[in-house]
């Protein structure tokens, strides 16, 4: 009879191992309230950062296919606005015969996503870690910088509805990070500082012109 249970269990288990969890993350990303570096930026988001999918290849782990495109494309739009005078979505990177109408040009991209779940840490919380890699070239194409930035979430409370809820929460604070990390980081790079120090400062028109773009945005 004990040899019986214990099949049916196993076979249990085996099938909750092999079910895939599929997860869009979403949720809430304030924008930052910091002083704009003053100058303009246009951003690439090329199609595998958009549609970025992760999706868990280990047999050892259960299945998870997480959808993080659409999100971490809303926290760069949430916070780069705040971080520049003006900011601008390109369709492709500058060349010095098609330079870009802003005077910087971002380029983000996911170079490593990993997690842990419960089963795994013995604890009852779900982390994230999301490795970014951020190259910035000027208008007419040449690289300015070329830096990692990171992101680290973990679920704020052990008592959420589904694994699905948790790991989105992870990710939500893992995405949070990445805008602090950005907010005060960016203008702390040595190549984009000293790129900084060369620029001639934005007139009294730059400034009235993004104030007004500023309030609109917010309204």
């Amino acid at each position: 009879m004990k040899s019986v249970t214990k099949v049916v269990l196993l076979a249990l288990l085996s099938t909750l191992w092999g079910c895939t969890n599929n997860l869009k993350v979403e949720g809430n990303l304030p924008a930052p309230l910091i002083n704009p570096i003053p100058q303009s930026v246009g951003v690439v988001y090329d199609e595998n950062f958009r549609n970025y999918i992760y999706t868990e290849q280990s047999k050892d782990r259960s299945k998870w296919v997480i959808d993080n495109g659409s999100a971490q494309v809303q926290l760069f739009q949430q916070v780069l606005p705040k971080l520049f005078l003006r900011v601008e979505e390109l369709e492709a990177l500058p060349s010095a015969e098609l330079p870009a109408p802003t005077q910087l040009v971002m380029h983000p991209k996911v170079t490593d996503f990993q997690y842990s779940v419960p089963r795994e840490t013995k604890f009852k919380i779900f982390e994230v870690w999301i490795k970014y890699n951020l190259t910035v070239y000027d208008a007419h194409g040449s690289l300015v910088a070329d830096w990692i930035a990171t992101a680290y979430g973990k679920t704020p409370t052990a008592f959420m509805q589904s694994n699905e809820d948790a790991m989105n929460a992870a990710i939500i604070v893992a995405l949070r990070d990445l805008g602090a990390n950005l907010s005060i980081g960016v203008a702390r790079v040595p190549e984009i500082k000293a790129w900084l120090e060369k620029q001639p400062l934005p007139s009294e028109a730059d400034h009235h012109d993004t104030s007004i773009r500023q309030a609109q945005a917010g309204s």
